[in-house]
């Protein structure tokens, strides 16, 4: 028999959902695939903020909204996404960077072929040796700014 229980409450600040089995069928498979792949606009399209990714992090499903995440990086065939409050906690989603790309709102910007990141959480940019720049997020998490996308970034920033 399905059990199947809804809350709506304003104490939660993301939708979040869990799904509870003796076994993994098809039907739940399907079901997973589906809050996978769903738009945020499908979620929420009538709150003020619909701008959200469903993630994966050991088993589970989440819905981030863009201003708690800080970090968005694609490694070992993945694409991670990283949070404000916790470093050590990565989600992963299906979506690849250029799909990302084309959701995320303005606060985000890609630093490097592989790392998209919340211009609001950047605690400081610093030069390397490199002649790149460090990027530092107010979470700890840091990534270099590779030399394809300074130009770019540094517009954003008006420091052009």
């Amino acid at each position: 028999m399905l059990e199947v229980e809804l809350i709506i409450s304003n104490e939660y600040s993301k939708t979040k959902v869990t799904i509870k089995s003796n076994s993994l069928s098809e039907d739940i498979e399907k079901a997973v695939n589906f809050l996978e792949n769903i738009e945020s606009s499908d979620i929420n399209q009538n709150t003020e903020n619909s701008s959200i990714i469903p993630v994966k992090h050991k088993g589970n499903i989440s819905i981030l909204h863009f201003k708690d995440i800080s970090m968005i990086r694609s490694e070992n065939n993945q694409v991670r996404v990283y949070t404000n409050q916790n470093t050590k906690k990565d989600y992963i989603t299906n979506k690849r960077l250029y799909e990302l790309e084309k959701i995320l709102d303005d606060s985000f910007i890609r630093i490097s072929k592989s790392v998209i990141v919340n211009l609001n959480q950047i605690d400081f940019v610093a030069p390397s040796f490199s002649g790149t720049m460090v990027i530092s997020l107010k979470n700890g998490l840091k990534d270099n700014i590779s030399r394809k996308y300074l130009p770019l970034f540094k517009k954003r920033l008006g420091l052009n």
